[in-house]
């Protein structure tokens, strides 16, 4: 009878846990004041329209106004090598959680 109890007790007690261990980890809000200090690489290659980089059939994108969730996603995709592109997974190295977060703050901010 004490057992189903207290493994009841336990599963409860590792839901309640769990959101929160997850958290810890996690970047918080972006700064975007921040983010403006962080992006100053990015104006070299995306703040220039229709800039080609040395990939002669690539065209930089604009990501100024792009939404802050596809900015996030992107570099992190850059950052752990998902996506490709030489340049950008040698920027996103750089960048912790919150820079990524905070860049993209920045950017989504900008028309």
């Amino acid at each position: 009878m004490m057992r189903p109890l207290i493994t009841a007790a336990a599963l409860a007690l590792s839901l309640v846990a769990t959101p929160a261990l997850a958290q810890d980890g996690a970047a918080g809000a972006g700064d975007p004041a921040r983010g403006h200090q962080l992006s100053y690489t990015c104006v070299g290659c995306h703040g220039i329209a229709g800039y080609k980089n040395a990939y002669p059939n690539y065209h930089v994108p604009k990501i100024g106004g792009q939404s802050e969730t596809y900015l996030v996603n992107a570099l992190t995709e850059y950052q752990r090598g998902t996506r490709n592109h030489p340049t950008m997974n040698a920027q996103a190295q750089g960048f912790s959680e919150q820079d990524i977060a905070d860049i993209a703050a920045f950017l989504s901010g900008l028309q």
